[in-house]
């Protein structure tokens, strides 16, 4: 069985610390998520589609204890500051 858009955004570019208090707010949960998209040539689906498949796994898109990583981070992070670069 192959694995959904979402399930492979997730494993490539979320992961989820318990000892991190105060994890990824929505904008940044969609921000890092558009981010893969256009990395992965996905056409990204609607922010309510990316909360059900969230909610579906038991993770609250505004109180979390997720963490970005990989390439979709790198790019969401220079996107979103692009005065650091």
């Amino acid at each position: 069985m192959s694995k959904s858009h979402f399930e492979v955004f997730l494993a490539q570019s979320i992961h989820e610390e318990r000892d991190n208090e105060a994890g990824l707010s929505p904008d940044e949960l969609y921000g890092v998520y558009t981010s893969w998209c256009l990395l992965n040539n996905e056409e990204p689906q609607a922010p309510a589609a990316l909360w059900a498949a969230l909610k579906a796994r038991r993770i609250t898109p505004a109180h979390n204890h997720l963490v970005m990583k990989g390439p979709a981070a790198a790019d969401y992070i220079i996107a979103s500051a692009p005065d650091i670069v």
